[in-house]
C-alpha cells in the first residue's frame, strides 16, 4: 500500500507526489471527487481518499501559517 498527494492536474493526468517523486496518473483511474491537495492510498488497484490524512495536514499548513505570520 503507498500513499500519494495530488500536486496538480496537466490535462487528463493528475500529477502525484510520492516521497520526493512525482508520477503522472490517468485522472480516470481516480475517483471522481478526487481533488488538489487530496492524499490517496494506492491498494493494488483500488484508489481511495484518505480524508483523515488531508484534514491533518490541512491543520498542520494552518498552524505553519499561523506561526509564520503571528504578530
Amino acid at each position: 500500500m503507498e500513499k500519494g498527494i495530488i500536486d496538480r492536474f496537466e490535462g487528463d493526468l493528475a500529477v502525484v507526489e510520492f516521497n520526493d517523486t512525482m508520477e503522472d496518473i490517468p485522472k480516470a483511474k481516480l475517483p471522481k471527487e478526487a481533488g488538489i491537495g487530496d492524499v490517496l492510498i494506492f491498494d493494488g488497484d483500488k484508489i481511495i481518499i484518505d480524508t483523515k490524512k488531508k484534514a491533518k495536514l490541512k491543520q498542520e499548513i494552518e498552524d505553519l501559517m499561523d506561526e509564520l505570520f503571528d504578530d
